[in-house]
């Protein structure tokens, strides 16, 4: 169950650094476009707002990785639940006022982290 957890909470980093890819490098990018369901006009406006949020999705792997490899297991367990429930949160708010999916692609495997990380050290 350990390996499950620590692979999990490794997707949900993985994940955010993609996000923050898009974000912060592919903005106006045709794949990004239809990904975020975006014009390129919006896309242009809405440049340097996207780029802000994906730094913060950096700042949240940079989290899940610090908690992996902290050499206390017990801090480093505090860290990535603190980090999972930031982005379970961030996706909650994100599915009721953006997007329903972003509930789903980034909610569902932050709970799923969360949940074993938690069954693994709680």
């Amino acid at each position: 169950m350990e390996y499950l957890a620590i692979g999990l909470v490794l997707l949900v980093a993985v994940e955010h650094i993609y996000i923050l890819v898009l974000e912060m490098f592919l903005w106006t990018k045709p794949r990004t476009l239809r990904v975020f369901g975006m014009t390129a006009q919006l896309a242009e406006s809405s440049k340097v707002l996207a780029a802000n949020q994906g730094l913060y999705n950096g700042f949240l792997a940079a989290g899940l990785f610090w908690g992996l490899s902290h050499s206390n297991s017990q801090l480093g367990f505090e860290i990535q639940a603190f980090f999972l429930s930031c982005i379970l949160l961030a996706a909650m708010y994100g599915g009721l006022t953006v997007k329903k999916s972003i509930l789903m692609v980034q909610g569902i495997p932050a709970l799923l982290a969360l949940c074993s990380v938690m069954w693994v050290h709680g």
